[in-house]
């Protein structure tokens, strides 16, 4: 019998009431019942999901293609636990899509340290069932090592493929252009598998977007503008006109405004034929690292006039144009406008721009009830970025109240403070009572420091290297 689709955007009780007319017409099949579970699960409702896992486990058999659809449309936390109780009961055949979905969930997960644990067994486990040799499950391991920061392993997963497609190039470069640094060493390390890629030509793969959109993001964290021209012509010459892709446009608008070539980056911006969101909040960016405060707020209302709403990530950016440019009463006023008129709940980083325009223009009093008043949990940021305002300004009185809860917050709750961050508020609080010439004070902070084992962060600056000219 040939399964009919089931329609989207059903009720949970509508999908219900269809699976009771399957049940009592004896109709099992896996097709129709891979469609409900995948319904179920896209209501994003604790009762549906379970009623998902009821569709799978009172199946007659334990079939691996359900148990497939059932790992892949759960959340990582639910579809991880699924898997290991099904591999207790060794009453199920997994295949290698059963894998490619799991090491999926682990890439996908949130628990950065458990989800590379659990991952790494997963991978063993494939190496013992030898299923390892599939290219789609080599490349869903080269996602999953990346995702989990383990940027090392996901090169060895990628230098021992024998075979490798588009997919798994791109997933490698990604990965090392998703890594959260600041010294340009993975960008470099990008770029220098972009080139390996352009001179293969055994394998035949040849770039397209996605691989230049992951080139191009490597670009903007570089900053180097002559090798993001250079991939800007590569793209120009081999795949199509660029502002006719969203994607690789929004990409030349981020990587000129980041390399510091704003006009290019407008350029490029008004010739694109379809903007997103993400377009209009990359000009943006780059609108506001260039200190074009009051181009980038004119900026919001030409994103109305065309009918995108601004996300989140917008009003970051508009925040950090009013930042740079001072403009305090537009930033509070953007701020109160972001809830009450786009309806969008102001995130803790939100909060935090905020926090930063006031300190930088010497409202500290102002900045301190703000956070006082905030409806979240402050952390850690928000009072080392006024922390660090107080010294410029000289404010010993709110320097040493807001050291002194900055201090007390690591003892409190110290997984809220980066390690790296640490020595560095020690050492903004030791400034504010050396500019007051509070010596006594100095003295103790550094004792603090010396008894704590807390080192101060060494200096470091980026050059420019012959690797960062690869493609020049």
């Amino acid at each position: 019998m040939q399964s009919l689709p089931i329609p989207r955007y059903l009720s949970l009780l509508q999908l219900k009431q269809i699976h009771a007319h399957l049940l009592t017409n004896g109709l099992k099949s896996p097709p129709i019942f891979a469609q409900l579970i995948q319904r179920f699960c896209a209501l994003s409702n604790p009762l549906a999901t379970t009623h998902a896992h009821l569709i799978f486990t009172h199946f007659d058999n334990p079939n691996p293609y359900l148990f497939n659809v059932l790992i892949r449309c759960t959340n990582p936390r639910d579809s991880l636990l699924l898997f290991s109780n099904w591999v207790s009961k060794s009453a199920l055949l997994f295949d290698d899509f059963t894998y490619v979905f799991v090491l999926g969930a682990c890439a996908r997960s949130r628990r950065a340290v458990s989800a590379l644990f659990e991952g790494k067994q997963v991978h063993a486990r494939v190496i013992k069932h030898g299923f390892f040799s599939n290219i789609m499950l080599q490349t869903t391991a080269v996602h999953f090592y990346a995702s989990n920061r383990d940027v090392g392993s996901a090169r060895q997963v990628f230098d021992e493929m024998v075979v490798r497609s588009s997919a798994s190039w791109n997933a490698m470069i990604k990965g090392y252009c998703s890594q959260k640094v600041k010294s340009g060493e993975y960008a470099c390390d990008a770029f220098a598998l972009f080139k390996d890629m352009l001179v293969d030509v055994v394998s035949g793969v040849r770039p397209n977007d996605t691989t230049m959109v992951c080139v191009l993001s490597a670009a903007s964290q570089l900053g180097v503008l002559e090798t993001g021209a250079c991939i800007h012509g590569y793209i120009e010459k081999t795949i199509y006109r660029p502002e006719l892709d969203v994607f690789i446009g929004t990409g030349l608008v981020d990587m000129y405004s980041k390399c510091g070539c704003l006009q290019s980056s407008m350029y490029v911006f008004k010739r694109m034929k379809e903007k997103n969101v993400l377009t209009w909040t990359a000009m943006a960016t780059g609108l506001a690292i260039h200190g074009k405060g009051n181009e980038a707020l004119e900026l919001l209302e030409a994103m109305k006039d065309h009918g995108i709403k601004p996300n989140s990530v917008t009003f970051t950016s508009l925040f950090s144009a009013c930042c740079h440019a001072g403009l305090v009463e537009e930033g509070l006023c953007l701020f109160h406008s972001m809830e009450n008129k786009f309806s969008i709940e102001p995130l803790i980083q939100h909060y935090g721009c905020v926090v930063d325009l006031l300190g930088r223009a010497g409202h500290l009093e102002e900045a301190y009830s703000f956070i006082k008043d905030m409806k979240v949990e402050p952390d850690a940021v928000l009072w080392r970025s006024l922390l660090n305002a107080c010294k410029v300004y000289g404010d010993v009185v709110m320097g040493d109240k807001v050291g002194k809860i900055l201090l007390q917050l690591q003892q409190t709750e110290p997984s809220v403070v980066e390690s790296s961050d640490v020595s560095e508020d020690y050492v903004a609080l030791s400034n504010v009572y050396a500019y007051a010439e509070r010596w006594e004070d100095v003295g103790m902070v550094r004792d603090m420091m010396k008894i704590k084992g807390i080192q101060t962060k060494p200096g470091c600056s980026s050059v420019q290297s012959f690797r960062s000219r690869l493609l020049v």
